[in-house]
Parts: structure tokens; C-alpha cells; sequence
């Protein structure tokens, strides 16, 4: 009976040690599987942290080759900032030099259109008129006044080389008649009937009659000039030369 006991008593030992163990053996699995999953954790942050820092790695190299790029960019534009502080000053320069100048081509053409045979006269003394106005405006730039005198220049020079039929008043009258521009030679008017014809003389700088014989080569050298008729050779009384 007391040996049946002791072994009882042995197997409930052994029975305890092994719950024992079992428990212990539990706990250090529940630890094993908390501590993976510390690690995990940690994995997952160290991979985290290692992209975050790569990504700040890239960025700063970004931001490095923007600084770069930002900093040519400034220098560039104070370079082209101080070319154009100079290019101002040469400006300045050029313009105390060409705005004289402009001045007195103004002047000169005014005095070409006054000595001229007075064609369209009071049309071209009024362009000569608009060309001072702009002389004196600030919102008009020196190369701008500078064209527009050019412009007016080669309109002056064009009437050398052109034939022309106009209407307008015969100065000193209130008669409106035709007239016949040849170049810069030659100025004729005929009144509208046909019946009566003149012509500006450079030498006397006098509005005078013209013989009736020029009726039809002045009618004929109108609608030339209109375009009406064919180029034809017209008999017209061309000034003669004026010696100096």
C-alpha cells in the first residue's frame, strides 16, 4: 500500500514537472513569437527609415543640382542686368548724337519740300509737321523717329522716279482742276472742261498759262498717268536746265 503510494506520488511528480515544462516551454514560445514580432517591427522601421533616407538622400542631391542651376541662372541674369546698365549708357551716348541729327533732317526736308515744285505740297509739309510732333514725345523711341524720317525721305525720293494725275485747288483760286506731276520736273494742271491748262515754271516759281496746243498731249498724259491708256510719247514743255 505504501509503495503504491510513493509511485502515485512519483507520477503526479513527474506529471507537475511536465506541466511545468509545458508551461515554461509555452512562455518561451509566447516570448520567441513576441520578440519576432519585435523584430518584425524593427525590420519594418528599418525599412522605413532606410527609404526615408534614401528619399532624403535623392532630394538633397536634387536640391543641390537646383541650387546650381539657380545659382548660373542668377549670375547669368546679372551679367545680362549689367549688359543692359551698359548697353543703356551707349544708348544714351547715341541718342545725344542722332537725336541732332534727326532734328536737322526734319529741317532739311522741310526745306526740299518749300524749294520744290509745290506738288501736294501742303500733304507733305503736313508729314513734315507730324515728324516734329513726334520729336518731342517720350513714348516714341529714337529708332522709331528715326524710321519714320527715313520713311518720309523715301517718299520724296519715290516722287523723282513716278508720274502722277491728282485733283486739287489751283493755288491762289478756289478751282478745283486735274493736274499732271512728271517726276520732280514738271507740274501741269488742266481745268476739269479740258478748256484751259497751266504750268507751275521752276524758274520764275510763278503759276502760268499754257498755250492751247498742249490740250491733248496734257489730256493724253492724264489718262497715262491714270493708268487709262497706253505709255505713249506726249509732247509736254519741259523746263530747260538752269545754269548755275
Amino acid at each position: 500500500m505504501a509503495l503504491g503510494l510513493c509511485a502515485w506520488l512519483t507520477a503526479g511528480a513527474q506529471s507537475a514537472v511536465f506541466n511545468s515544462a509545458l508551461q515554461a516551454q509555452t512562455q518561451i514560445n509566447r516570448e520567441a513569437q513576441q520578440s519576432q514580432a519585435n523584430i518584425n517591427r524593427l525590420s519594418d522601421e528599418t525599412d522605413e527609415l532606410l527609404a526615408e533616407y534614401r528619399r532624403v538622400v535623392v532630394e538633397t542631391e536634387s536640391l543641390r543640382t537646383y541650387n546650381a542651376q539657380v545659382e548660373r541662372l542668377v549670375a547669368s541674369q546679372r551679367e545680362e542686368l549689367e549688359a543692359m546698365q551698359r548697353n543703356l549708357v551707349e544708348l544714351e551716348n547715341t541718342n545725344r548724337g542722332i537725336i541732332p541729327l534727326i532734328i536737322e533732317m526734319v529741317d532739311m526736308l522741310e526745306q526740299v519740300v518749300k524749294a520744290d515744285v509745290p506738288f501736294r505740297q501742303q500733304e507733305r509739309l503736313d508729314r513734315v509737321n507730324r515728324l516734329r510732333a513726334i520729336l518731342d514725345r517720350s513714348d516714341v523711341t529714337t529708332s522709331e523717329k528715326y524710321r519714320q524720317v527715313m520713311e518720309a525721305y523715301q517718299i520724296e525720293m519715290e516722287y523723282g522716279r513716278s508720274v502722277e494725275a491728282y485733283e486739287g485747288l489751283l493755288p491762289g483760286t478756289d478751282r478745283n482742276v486735274d493736274f499732271l506731276r512728271v517726276g520732280r520736273t514738271l507740274l501741269i494742271w488742266q481745268s476739269r472742261d479740258g478748256r484751259e491748262q497751266g504750268w507751275f515754271n521752276p524758274t520764275t516759281r510763278q503759276w502760268e498759262p499754257l498755250d492751247s496746243g498742249y490740250r491733248s498731249a496734257i489730256r493724253d498724259g492724264l489718262r497715262i498717268a491714270r493708268n487709262q491708256a497706253a505709255p505713249d510719247l506726249v509732247i509736254l514743255p519741259v523746263p530747260a536746265p538752269v545754269r548755275p
